[in-house]
């Protein structure tokens, strides 16, 4: 044991989770406007809220089903269905799991022996490198290059080894906003194919996008089968404190998901999984009009912070913008974030946690802009002082 903690410590050090406790912890110490964690600071459909109520009232407090509330799994089977032609069992290919990363998890620690190696794409969320040193695999990377966030097809062909186990696929991608373009999935699926791999796919933000469509991997020939797609109902719906996610794949691989997750969790967010159910089914005008919504809030966070002239990379989906503070004058973004409270009272993520490569993301901040109105325009109001400033 005593030789075990250490290897996970080394492994799991300076990884993501830890900076936006830090970074939050000090956006309420110093009563800084917090754009650093993924969270709005609104809430989501009323329909969903109030089912959520009637659920608990009707007495929906209780375990739930390993698998999920039948109507939840049904649900979630004609969602896939009816935006994406995917034909999935709600009986036995579709699980619902604590938030798309307990999905994450799962999928990962079922799918990865010891020793294998997992590719990402980076910047990646933080939790991908995490979870595979939990599991006992080494990840290997293939970078996405701004402005547009493309990778070369050459790098991941390069990057497979007869090591390699999984994919992970994260589009809509956090934090840059890409959204993978169809070129770019080929790419992936005949990589997949060629070496016999296995796709995890994290769609959270799938409802979110506002240029360009999203396209499951799953939908690819030959992907279907070899694909665990990963959702999850937080982002969608402004209820991140919820956690209900849910992973569909083939029996084979879904199985295997559910042995690992029945340790993690088992089940749970009895009340949530109905309200949950509810808000699957209000119909597309009202997920377009939750994307709309937020496509406002980007655009007022974006052209705000290029009229203070901070230099901001406008995201396809999302929750996050992407800025250069080297327009600032500033060179190094994880110093500049642990300034920026005190000098104007706002909290951002530097773009190094999600790399490897942290020369590579040396002056790009995340800023997090799924916020009222009122937040972003006292956000701006604050961040102009860093360009008076300068």
């Amino acid at each position: 044991m005593s030789g075990r903690l250490p290897y996970l410590n080394s492994r799991l050090q300076g990884l993501g989770a830890t900076i936006f406790a830090t970074m939050s912890a000090l956006a309420e110490a110093t009563g800084s406007v917090n754009l650093g964690q993924g969270f709005p600071d609104y809430d989501g459909p009323a329909e969903v809220l109030e089912a959520a109520c009637e659920a608990i009232r009707a007495g929906h407090n209780q375990y739930p089903p390993g698998r999920g509330i039948k109507a939840l799994r049904d649900a979630i089977a004609d969602h896939q269905r009816h935006w994406y032609g995917l034909a999935f069992d709600p009986a036995s290919e579709v699980l619902v799991t604590a938030g798309a990363t307990e999905a994450l998890a799962a999928s990962i620690l079922s799918l990865t022996e010891v020793g294998d190696e997992v590719v990402l794409f980076e910047p990646y969320y933080d939790a991908y490198p995490a979870l595979v040193a939990l599991a006992g695999g080494t990840h290997r990377v293939v970078p996405l290059r701004p402005p547009t966030w493309g990778f070369d097809p050459d790098e991941l062909r390069r990057a497979i080894t007869p090591r390699t186990r999984l994919i992970v696929v994260n589009s809509p991608h956090n934090p840059t906003g890409k959204v993978f373009g169809n070129d770019e999935l080929e790419a992936i699926a005949a990589v997949c194919r060629d070496h016999d791999l296995i796709a995890v796919t994290d769609e959270v933000y799938e409802h979110l996008v506002f240029e360009g469509e999203h396209r499951p991997l799953a939908t690819l020939d030959g992907m279907r089968d070899r694909t665990v797609t990963i959702s999850s109902a937080g982002k969608t719906f402004s209820v991140t404190g919820w956690k209900i996610g849910w992973a569909c794949a083939s029996p084979p691989l879904l199985d295997s998901v559910q042995t690992a997750k029945q340790f993690l969790t088992y089940a749970g967010g009895a009340p949530f999984q109905h309200a949950i159910a509810v808000g699957l089914a209000l119909g597309d005008d009202r997920l377009r009009g939750v994307c709309d919504d937020l496509a406002m809030r980007r655009d007022l966070f974006c052209d705000g912070m290029g009229a203070i002239g901070i230099d901001v990379m406008v995201p396809a989906s999302g929750y996050f913008a992407i800025s250069d503070i080297g327009s600032l004058g500033d060179e190094d973004a994880a110093t500049f974030c642990k300034k920026i409270p005190e000098r104007c009272g706002v909290v951002g993520i530097p773009n190094d946690v999600f790399y490897d490569h942290k020369d590579d993301a040396r002056t790009l901040v995340r800023w997090a802009f799924c916020k009222s109105t009122a937040t972003l325009e006292e956000a701006l109001r604050r961040l102009a002082k860093l360009s008076q400033s300068s």
